[in-house]
């Protein structure tokens, strides 16, 4: 039996691993879709040794399937955003208390106590539907910040140009998490020159802006808020935690989530770090739906485990990316 402990306090390599290959099993021998997914690769349980011989599952199973370890009653469903007749993934959570657990350590390992913090959080498009894992996690934040300034905005700039800048000027650290076009939006309207705030983008432009690389986006941001860097936090629906890159855009994980680069042209295959491929993330927070998730994301990885997003597989050029075989 593998427990939140066992997940929530790993501190080696070796331990990572023991305990990720622990949780393959269970998945194996739990999680119907996963299990048929590894039987028709034909994967010999028996003979996976490694986390590099570990199938990993596609993301879009989570549109199709219902990803679960378990028969215990789901507690909360988490959706993805999309337009209207999109199909949506879901990620079943049995144990909320998991989530809670990971973004909470995930973010005191990277930015300490949540307490030294006002969080003011720009996210328009999660805000208005229902079921984003990033509003529950923000939403709790705010709450653990115990500050009666922390909180949401929408759609009013003019508040929290005059809340941001208030705040800023008085000396209070701040951390100011917003969804990139609605970021971009902001400086438009107001350029500052902050000096106790972190800029932390949750990335996508959901449709209402072009796409920008990595690098023209955070110098405008930077430029746009008057600081020396963007911080960026890479999550997704399907997963319970949460990776940040404190600066150009490196991300690092906590200790119980790693990514391997698989190559794009053989799906089963990892490629040398520096090198672009296809991002497999472990998270072991997944327990009880899938903890072998084979991305859509295009990615690098550096020594120590941190990696880079470069952008996502074109849907007319899967290749070797996607494994829907089932």
């Amino acid at each position: 039996m593998i427990t939140a402990t066992d997940i929530f306090t790993i501190s080696s390599q070796k331990q990572f691993e023991k305990i990720a290959l622990k949780v393959f099993r269970f998945q194996y021998e739990n999680n119907l879709v996963y299990k048929e997914f590894c039987d028709f690769l034909k994967t010999d349980v028996q003979r996976v040794k490694t986390i590099q011989q570990i199938p990993f599952l596609p993301i879009q199973f989570f549109k199709s399937h219902q990803v679960v370890s378990n028969n215990n009653p789901i507690q909360t469903t988490f959706t993805s955003s999309g337009t209207t007749g999109m199909i949506t993934s879901k990620h079943l959570v049995t144990d909320v208390t998991l989530y809670e657990e990971s973004y909470r350590k995930g973010f005191s390992e990277f930015y300490g106590n949540i307490e030294n913090y006002v969080i003011l959080a720009l996210l328009p498009s999660y805000l208005e539907r229902d079921g984003s894992s990033l509003i529950y996690m923000v939403e709790d934040l705010i709450k653990l910040s115990n500050h009666p300034e922390s909180g949401f905005y929408l759609h009013n700039h003019e508040d929290l140009i005059e809340k941001l800048i208030e705040l800023d000027q008085s000396g209070q650290n701040i951390i100011l998490i917003g969804v990139t076009y609605a970021l971009l939006d902001l400086i438009e309207k107001q350029k500052f020159e902050l000096q106790n705030t972190i800029i932390m983008e949750t990335g996508g432009m959901k449709g209402k802006r072009k796409e920008m690389i990595r690098e023209e986006l955070h110098e405008q941001l930077c430029d746009g808020f008057g600081v020396s860097a963007i911080h960026s936090e890479y999550g997704m629906t399907e997963l319970l935690s949460q990776a940040y890159s404190l600066g150009n855009g490196v991300f690092e994980c906590p200790s119980w989530m790693q990514v391997l680069i698989r190559d794009t042209e053989d799906a089963l295959t990892y490629i040398p770090q520096g090198k672009t491929g296809g991002i497999n993330v472990i998270d072991l927070a997944n327990i009880n739906s899938c903890s072998f998730i084979a991305t859509q994301d295009l990615g690098k990885k550096y020594p120590n485990n941190s990696f880079e997003v470069l952008g996502r597989f074109d849907n007319s050029d899967i290749r070797g990316c996607n494994l829907m075989v089932l």
